[in-house]
């Protein structure tokens, strides 16, 4: 059995947080161009549910965050309020890694099954004929920052990124997908990966 099989643990996809609502800082989004930003909207509004949950960041930070997140979302690039909080807070280069895998840690305990950090994900191929088979997954998986990790014949897949709601979102996507297609639903793992590998996965999955 394959080190990505034996990574896959349940079938079940976790659903999104139910903490409290955002903080009345948080600004209403704008008009978004390509309904595929959706994603990233809702992912968004969960994130900073769950940071506002786990008290990593105040609700003045939180607001400033999703207000930034959503300028760049409008421009079509993607962001993540788990790598913007830390930015805020005025954490330096030197010691964002540690910051931003704190706080995904703190976010991943708001989803059950929890979701486990690997410490390969770098090392693993990139599924390019999984993305060149659903264009349509490659575009949300970039607009998410969630790589896909690996994928087997569509039978076991696995989605990863710094936040844990966004791959969790990317698995759904993945599932209905690969339903609609196949007819199956597929095994699938959502995994934690640290900011080092993150930002070298999204150079080599998404160009960015």
């Amino acid at each position: 059995m394959s080190s990505a099989s034996q990574m896959a643990t349940s079938p079940t996809v976790p659903g999104p947080p139910a903490p409290p609502p955002l903080p009345d800082e948080v600004p209403t989004p704008p008009g978004l161009r390509d309904p595929a930003w959706n994603l990233a909207e809702t992912c968004l509004e969960h994130t900073a549910r769950a940071i506002a949950e786990s008290g990593a960041a105040t609700s003045t930070e939180i607001a400033r965050g999703v207000s930034i997140a959503r300028e760049a979302h409008a421009n079509d690039t993607p962001a993540d309020l788990i790598d913007i909080i830390p930015r805020i807070q005025g954490h330096d280069e030197q010691h964002l890694g540690a910051v931003i895998l704190e706080l995904s840690e703190k976010v991943a305990r708001t989803i059950s099954p929890y979701p486990p950090l690997i410490p390969f994900a770098g090392k693993l191929i990139a599924p390019s004929a999984f993305y060149e088979s659903f264009d349509r997954i490659h575009r949300s998986a970039r607009i998410l920052l969630a790589p896909v990790i690996f994928a087997e014949d569509t039978d076991a897949i696995g989605t990863a990124s710094i936040n844990p709601i966004a791959a969790s979102i990317l698995a759904r996507e993945i599932s209905g997908a690969v339903l609609k297609r196949f007819g199956i639903g597929p095994f699938l793992t959502i995994a934690r990966i640290d900011y080092e590998s993150w930002t070298f996965l999204s150079r080599k999955h998404f160009e960015l």
